[in-house]
């Protein structure tokens, strides 16, 4: 069992390593977190979405903008497309779990709002149907994915990649990555008065 603890973790450190090591992935951080701000100072609104793990990531990235992540400051506007169980049911049952997100995105999403799109394989059909919709709403549209070549490559502004191809280290660094957006977000609007 030790063996395996250090494996897991070694695994888990490596991929971290990665994302330090590449530039690309850097920037295209530096760059969502540019896009949040200027949404925000534009009096637009944050939303997120996620299936499974990553809906619980999509959660905790709009918490910590709601509620604070290092500074005492006020509220943020962002919300998890994920967490009204009685929306995803009807909408799953009235028209198919495939247009959940979706529906709310029409419900919801202003242009020049910001849409965080959360997926391992990056190809998740009711993610690619939220993401049409906020284009067509004239949201910016970033996506959190996984090594792989996907579908959000293509339909999304920015795409933070993941270099894995393993679900639960591309969901650790996720979490990762959207807690440097959430503390990067809050220093430049609440500490740099910007």
């Amino acid at each position: 069992m030790e063996k395996f603890i250090d494996n897991y973790i070694n695994n888990s450190i490596d991929v971290k390593k990665k994302i330090l090591e590449t530039p690309e992935i850097k920037e295209a951080i530096i760059k969502s977190v540019y896009a949040i701000i200027d949404a925000y100072k534009n009096g637009h609104k944050f939303l997120t979405a996620g299936n499974g793990g990553s809906a619980a990531d999509a959660q905790h990235i709009a918490a910590e903008l709601v509620a604070k992540f290092f500074i005492e400051r006020p509220a943020l506007n962002a919300l998890a497309l994920t967490t009204n169980s009685s929306i995803l049911t009807a909408v799953g049952n009235d028209y198919g779990h495939e247009f959940a997100l979706a529906r709310q995105v029409q419900a919801y999403t202003n242009e020049g709002d910001v849409l965080l799109a959360i997926s391992t394989s990056g190809n998740s059909k009711n993610i690619l149907l939220a993401i049409d919709e906020a284009k067509k709403k004239g949201a910016f549209i970033i996506g959190l994915v996984g090594g792989k070549s996907c579908k959000m490559d293509k339909v999304c502004d920015i795409t933070i990649k993941t270099p894995s191809e393993v679900t639960p280290n591309i969901q650790e660094a996720h979490i990762m990555i959207g807690h440097i957006i959430c503390a990067l977000v809050e220093r430049e609007l609440f500490e740099r008065g910007n």
